[in-house]
């Protein structure tokens, strides 16, 4: 049987975007298959403690506006680390994304669009017609996946996501999880890579809950 990863994410998060093609050559150099499961940012937030980049202390924001910029550049990606839409509601993104997979499609290629639609090129992944825009060009039918990321349903598992994520103990996104083990950030994917070329059986906290 073919390993799996759960992929964490959110189309709002600026690391989910750095890590995405980082991710993606992963996992096809390793044959391993993305299971991509959006969830809410702030959920996972509210369990570990973090907040907000707006929330945070001066020093902290100048860091991650440094680290945004140094990060595309090591994975030769560009940025806009102040874009015109942020922070932005990324629900209907998100659920444009859990919509896809529920479909049974593929969504890894539209989820790079939508997120170079917000770090890139200054656009709304809020509106409807900028998503239905990067439907369109990946293939899919707008009409079809619009309506279905506003169902109930949709937003549900989402939440159910969310949970999920919390309960792997992902501190935040993007985070990546492998037989149980979490990685959390884009700079652990050559973790992941490592650990998928060692065959290594994955590490538990479960001794430090022990104590």
């Amino acid at each position: 049987m073919s390993k799996t990863i759960d992929y964490y994410m959110t189309a709002l998060s600026p690391f989910s975007y750095l890590g995405h093609q980082a991710l993606r050559a992963v996992a096809q150099k390793h044959g391993v298959s993305l299971k991509v499961k959006p969830v809410s940012l702030m959920g996972l937030f509210e369990n570990s403690g973090a907040v907000p980049p707006a929330k945070r202390p001066p020093v902290r924001q100048r860091y991650r506006f440094l680290e945004l910029q140094r990060v595309a550049d090591y994975r030769g990606m560009p940025i806009n680390p102040k874009p015109r839409y942020w922070p932005v509601n990324p629900a209907l993104a998100d659920q444009t994304i859990i919509a896809l997979v529920e479909a049974g499609h593929d969504p890894l290629g539209y989820v790079a669009q939508v997120f170079a639609a917000l770090w890139v090129n200054e656009e709304d992944i809020a509106d409807r017609a900028v998503l239905a825009a990067h439907l369109r060009a990946e293939g899919f039918d707008s009409e079809v996946i619009l309506p279905a990321a506003n169902k109930p349903e949709t937003a549900a598992i989402r939440a159910r996501n969310t949970e999920e994520a919390i309960a792997a103990d992902a501190v935040g996104v993007p985070a990546y999880v492998l037989n149980g083990e979490v990685f959390w950030g884009q700079d652990r994917i050559e973790y992941l890579d490592h650990a998928l070329a060692s065959g290594r059986p994955a590490f538990s906290a479960a001794p430090f809950m022990d104590k």
